[in-house]
């Protein structure tokens, strides 16, 4: 018999979860009237596209990593700021900022201040491009949401 390596262990726990999910998605109601896309739909597709790609991360064959058992000294000596557990940490206080701010400035206003603010926090320093990037994703991803599934967004500060 032989071990199962990092990969193999990660894919069976993805696996059992994605079969649970599947299994609840499986008990959403559908809605009484006809829709070609129904509620249970994405569900059901992401909880198949969990169980395929936990597949694919078993069978896959692992290749050791350049220096994976050495911690980066330039990282940890940096800024505090800057430093890999400090990046977490504003990355989550970012996104708690984002859930509170999401009504009272809106999805537009706080989806560009969140995507605005990370990358440049992660060191992307073109702002205009970082802008306009942000803006044009964040406006798409809204005017589709709105326009062609019918899902509420609040719209916060700006006239929609």
């Amino acid at each position: 018999m032989t071990r199962l390596n990092t990969n193999q262990w990660l894919a069976l726990v993805f696996a059992i979860l994605a079969a649970g999910y599947i299994a609840m998605a499986w008990q959403i109601p559908t809605f009484p009237l006809p829709r070609p896309v129904d509620s249970d739909l994405f569900p059901k597709v992401l909880g198949f596209a969990l169980l395929i790609l936990s597949v694919f991360l078993f069978f896959e064959k692992p290749t050791p990593i350049a220096g994976a058992d050495e911690i980066d000294q330039e990282a940890t000596q940096g800024p505090m700021l800057f430093t890999p557990w400090a990046r977490v940490i504003v990355t989550s206080l970012a996104i708690a900022a984002y859930a509170f701010l999401l009504v009272p400035l809106g999805f537009v206003l706080a989806s560009t201040l969140l995507s605005v603010g990370l990358t440049a926090y992660y060191g992307y320093r073109r702002h205009g491009v970082n802008l306009a990037t942000s803006l044009g994703v964040v406006l798409a991803l809204y005017l589709t949401m709105t326009q062609v599934m019918d899902v509420y967004l609040p719209t916060g500060l700006l006239p929609f």
